[in-house]
């Protein structure tokens, strides 16, 4: 975040704080606890990863013996329901990977126009008491510039682990990663221009280790300083009428097993 600081003006002081988790599951198992309900029932949230099913609807890490045994320990976190929440939205619906659609690209995941999109309707028609948006960017697979480029995705930006095994290239990876960052964070200042709130704070579930003590990417219960060090920004938001939505609010029907898993897979997720 640091390296893009000067490019964005809602960007003042970059501090940074330890997540609670090593990956978006044990993130969302540990941030919306029992122990929080009173200030759950007064939040929305809004995702665009699909674990939000998996971790607050279905409870799979409660019931399905076959999955990793990381994945079934996050039973010792005891969540809410998703029926808790104020609100909550199932964004990762809106152009998984292999779908087409008006913002994104087929080969990629949830782009963050959904999400500035459904924030800017939620903040303007509802007043809890926070509102949680959980962007997919910056995650593999890295589209942004294959999107800006009107092209298909590089090795590099969807298979990155095995990219830079065989290639050792973290160049390449390093500039995929960085494209994608700055497209979600376009999409924040947006935000920032069309929503009423006297304290924003951006940060993430979790970090990236690109080689770092001879680890990549992010690992659900890793302590690793690279994964769990994340950024945090204090920021305010104002609406100025600058952007009207068009993004009507999404079915939450669950998506069944075979479907979140094809979309976890693709997303360089073990199920």
């Amino acid at each position: 975040m640091r390296l893009v600081q000067d490019e964005y003006d809602f960007i003042d002081t970059v501090d940074s704080i330890r997540s609670v988790g090593g990956a978006s599951a044990e993130w969302l198992a540990r941030t919306f606890d029992e122990q929080h309900l009173d200030q759950i029932r007064e939040t929305a949230f809004l995702s665009a990863q699909s674990h939000i099913q998996e971790v607050l609807d279905t409870k799979v890490h409660e019931t399905d013996s076959d999955r990793p045994l990381p994945f079934k320990t996050l039973r010792l976190f005891p969540s809410v329901d998703i029926t808790e929440l104020g609100k909550a939205e199932y964004l990762f619906k809106f152009e998984t990977v292999g779908e087409e659609g008006p913002f994104g690209h087929t080969e990629g995941n949830t782009p963050p126009k959904y999400v500035t999109d459904r924030a800017i309707s939620v903040g303007r028609e509802h007043d809890f008491d926070r509102l949680i948006l959980q962007y997919h960017q910056p995650h593999t697979p890295w589209f942004s510039k294959a999107l800006a480029e009107d092209r298909d995705l590089k090795y590099h930006e969807y298979d990155w682990w095995n990219y830079y095994y065989e290639t050792g290239d973290l160049e390449s990876i390093w500039e995929a990663y960085m494209s994608d960052l700055r497209f979600v964070l376009d999409d924040i200042e947006l935000l920032l221009e069309n929503l009423d709130a006297d304290r924003v704070a951006i940060s993430s579930d979790h970090g990236e280790a690109f080689g770092e003590y001879g680890i990549l990417g992010h690992k659900l219960g890793s302590l690793h300083p690279q994964i769990r060090t994340v950024p945090w920004v204090i920021t305010s938001a104002e609406d100025n009428g600058t952007y009207e939505p068009t993004v009507e609010e999404p079915n939450n029907a669950r998506m069944s097993r075979e479907e979140l898993d094809e979309q976890l897979e693709a997303l360089g997720y073990k199920v």
